[in-house]
C-alpha cells in the first residue's frame, strides 16, 4: 500500500480537476433542471480516457484498477459535478466483465465502457427484498433455443436514462417454479419489454432514480455475464468496487463542503475578527477533517487490497464506505453551520449538498448492513439477519 502517489496518479488527479473545475456544481443544477444527463462532462472525460481508468489496458483502458479510477470520482466530487454513472457502469460492470466475462464478452463490451460510448447501469434492488439476492423475485427462464426470458421489477435503479445496457440480477426459474441462485444478464436499455417509470426525489442531481419492468424480456445466451452457476459470485466481485466508489465520492464531496466552509470561516468576520479565530467554529471543522482524512485512508486501503486480488478488501471497502458517509454529512452539515443563515441561501451552494450527502449513508448500502458485516465478519459474532 503505497501512500505517496505515484506521477501518474498525480497527473490523474490534476487532469481531472482542471476539467471538473470548468463543469462544476452549476452545470449539474443546469443539467437537473433540464431534466438531461450530464453528457458533456461525460463525454469529455471520456475523449481523455478518465471513465475507463481501472479497466485493463488491452481493452483500451487505463490499467490503473480501482486506485485510478477512486481518484477521477474523488476529484469530480471535490468540484461538485460527481458522476453516479461511474459507480454502475466501469466500477461494478467493469470490473464483473474484466473478471468473469467470456473472451467474446470482454472484446464486447469493455472497450465501449472504456471510451465510454457503452455505459451499463446496475439492477438489483426490488422494493421487498432490497439488495438482498436471495429474495429477490424477478425471475429468468430458459427458453427454446438457449434463450432466457426475464419477468419482474427492480426500483431506485440509477443512471438509466444514460445507459444503453442495464446489468440485470434475476434469479433462475426452475421447472417446478421455484427460484435458484441469482443470474447476470446484460440488457440493451431499449430491449423489447422493458419499460420504466421515474422516481420523484429529493435528490438535486442530474442522475435519476426508475422503477423498471421486465414483461417477457428475451435475453440471449451470450448476455449472461458470469455463467450458469457463477452469477452470485461474479455479482460479489462487483460490490466492493461499488463501495470503494461511494465512498470516493463522499470523501471528495467532503473536501468541498470543508473547503467551503473554511474559506467562509476565514473571510467572514464578526466583532472585528475572522469567525474562524473562535474555537467553536474552528474545532468541529479541524475534527471532521481528521474524519475525513481517516476514511481516505481506508478507501486507499481498499483500493490497494482489490487491485492486488486480496480477498479481504471487503472489510475495508465496506469500512471505507462506512467512514466516508459519516464523514460527508459531518461536513456537510457543519458547513451549512458554519455559514449561519447563508448555509441555507442557493447562492452559496452549501444546502444543495445535503441530501446528495446524506443517500451516501443508505446506497449503495446502509450504515447498519454494513456493521452486520463488521460485526459478523471481522468480530466473529453471531449473523444477526
Amino acid at each position: 500500500m503505497r501512500l505517496v502517489p505515484s506521477a501518474e496518479e498525480r497527473l490523474l488527479r490534476e487532469s481531472v480537476g482542471a476539467i471538473a473545475a470548468r463543469y462544476g456544481q452549476k452545470y449539474m443544477l443546469k443539467c437537473t433542471e433540464a431534466g438531461v444527463p450530464p453528457t458533456e462532462l461525460w463525454d469529455e472525460l471520456a475523449e481523455h480516457g478518465y471513465v475507463g481508468a481501472n479497466l485493463p489496458e488491452e481493452y483500451g483502458g487505463g490499467g490503473m484498477g480501482m486506485t485510478g479510477l477512486a481518484i477521477v470520482q474523488e476529484e469530480l466530487a471535490r468540484h461538485g459535478c460527481t458522476q453516479l454513472l461511474l459507480v454502475v457502469s466501469p466500477a461494478i460492470a467493469g470490473s464483473i466483465l474484466a473478471k468473469h466475462g467470456t473472451p467474446e464478452q470482454r472484446e464486447r463490451w469493455i472497450p465501449g465502457l472504456a471510451d465510454g460510448t457503452e455505459r451499463i447501469s446496475f439492477a438489483v434492488t426490488e422494493a421487498d427484498a432490497g439488495t438482498n439476492t436471495h429474495k429477490i423475485k424477478t425471475r429468468a427462464k430458459r427458453a427454446a433455443g438457449g434463450d432466457w426470458v426475464i419477468n419482474g421489477q427492480k426500483t431506485y435503479i440509477s443512471a438509466v436514462e444514460h445507459a444503453t445496457a442495464i446489468l440485470v440480477v434475476a434469479r433462475a426459474e426452475q421447472e417446478d417454479g421455484t427460484l435458484g441462485l441469482p443470474l447476470l444478464f446484460l440488457v440493451d436499455v431499449d430491449a423489447a419489454g422493458l419499460t420504466r417509470e421515474p422516481i420523484p426525489t429529493a435528490l438535486r442531481m442530474p442522475d435519476r432514480q426508475w422503477t423498471l419492468f421486465f414483461d417477457n424480456l428475451t435475453v440471449p445466451a451470450d448476455r449472461v455475464l458470469g455463467g450458469e452457476v457463477g452469477g452470485l459470485g461474479a455479482l460479489f466481485d462487483g460490490l466492493n468496487p461499488e463501495r470503494i466508489m461511494a465512498a470516493a465520492g463522499a470523501i471528495g464531496a467532503a473536501d468541498r463542503a470543508l473547503d467551503l466552509a473554511a474559506t467562509y470561516a476565514r473571510e467572514r468576520e464578526v466583532w472585528g475578527q475572522p469567525i474562524g479565530a473562535h474555537q467553536g467554529v474552528a474545532h468541529p471543522l479541524a475534527k471532521i477533517k481528521v474524519e475525513v482524512e481517516l476514511a481516505r485512508m481506508m478507501v486507499t486501503k481498499a483500493c490497494a487490497l482489490y487491485d492486488a486480488g486480496w480477498k479481504g478488501a471487503g472489510e475495508a471497502s465496506n469500512m471505507g464506505k462506512y467512514a466516508a458517509a459519516e464523514a460527508a454529512v459531518h461536513a456537510v452539515d457543519q458547513a451549512i453551520q458554519t455559514h449561519g443563515g447563508n448555509g441555507v441561501a442557493l447562492e452559496y451552494g452549501i444546502s444543495d449538498m445535503w441530501w446528495g450527502a446524506r443517500l451516501t449513508r443508505i446506497a449503495p448500502v446502509s450504515a447498519e448492513m454494513i456493521l452486520n458485516y463488521v460485526a459478523e465478519h471481522s468480530l466473529g459474532l453471531p449473523k444477526s439477519y
